[in-house]
């Protein structure tokens, strides 16, 4: 698949450079969708993202900012929780081992720290450090990472992260509804365990799909994310279940149905990112944007009324 695949990505790279011509902006049309959707070439992806994402814009209008974050006085807590989990992030990457040259290890506790400063009310959490590591592999730059950052956690994926992480507990909820819908006969089942949501997705979602899906497949789920924003995360999650609903149908126990969303990332129908990156814009059906709104104003609402006061 890889030799196949690199043939195509040679051939969209020249079409890319033409439409770009060196240009650090992105048009929002038809076109330029399609492209994002085939895949964005590893030598223009940092560029698509940062324009797409809005974070250029940010960085063109505070060029200053990031490095000051670093310069301020730290916030000791803050430094503690991020050391913690460094050794965690990509262990088996060789870009993150002390030994290697070079180490993105500074880079990552610089996008992380700068990153706590900038948006106190999140600080840090849990599943950032994979976010922000993965950010910096792909632009080779502290600063252009930070952004990216801010424009995910900040307008892409608001809540997620948050100390109550509104936003994600909302989202795997909604999915839970979006699949009541296309695929019922799951829904039906998985109704049989409460807060069985948070057990099987919530790792898909904060991690975005990281150490989930295979790498190439990630890259490309990404390229959608920065273009089109959260709705492509419920078309991955939809087209997994979809496609394997014969499979968690099996499930007899809530111990079976945990292993099944173990399983169901893993195999060909995942590390062939082409084909599959068709099939999630194909197999969960029409998915417009105001469903989305609509169901997340509703789960947001039931969790927040199942709160203790």
């Amino acid at each position: 698949m890889r030799s196949k695949y690199g043939v195509v990505l040679n051939k969209r790279a020249v079409r890319w450079s033409r439409m770009l011509q060196g240009k650090d902006r992105v048009e929002k049309n038809l076109t330029v969708k399609r492209y994002v959707r085939k895949g964005v070439p590893d030598e223009h992806r940092a560029r698509m993202w940062m324009a797409a994402s809005g974070a250029r814009e940010l960085l063109e209008r505070k060029p200053q900012y990031y490095q000051s974050l670093l310069r301020m006085e730290h916030d000791a807590k803050l430094e503690e929780v991020i050391r913690i989990d460094m050794h965690r992030t990509f262990p088996d990457n060789v870009l993150f081992q002390n030994t290697s040259e070079p180490c993105l290890c500074k880079a990552l506790y610089n996008v992380l720290l700068a990153y706590g400063h900038h948006n106190k009310a999140v600080g840090y959490c849990q599943g950032m450090n994979f976010i922000a590591g993965y950010l910096i592999i792909i632009t080779k730059d502290e600063e252009k990472s930070f952004w990216l950052m801010d424009a995910l956690l900040g307008r892409i994926l608001p809540d997620y992260y948050s100390l109550a992480m509104l936003g994600l507990r909302t989202d795997q909820e909604v999915l839970g509804e979006l699949v009541k819908s296309k695929a019922p006969a799951v829904g039906q089942l998985m109704a049989q365990y409460p807060g069985i949501w948070t057990l099987v997705v919530s790792r898909w979602f904060i991690c975005l799909y990281i150490d989930v899906l295979p790498v190439e497949t990630v890259l490309r789920i990404w390229d959608c994310l920065f273009y089109e924003g959260s709705k492509v995360l419920f078309r991955v999650a939809l087209t997994l279940i979809r496609h394997n609903q014969p499979v968690i149908l099996r499930s007899r126990s809530l111990c079976d149905v945990c292993e099944c969303f173990k399983q169901i990332t893993r195999g060909a129908f995942t590390q062939d990112c082409h084909s599959f990156m068709q099939k999630i814009f194909i197999e969960p059906g029409y998915l417009p944007m105001a469903t989305i709104t609509k169901l997340r104003e509703m789960c947001r609402a039931q969790i927040k009324a199942e709160e203790p006061q």
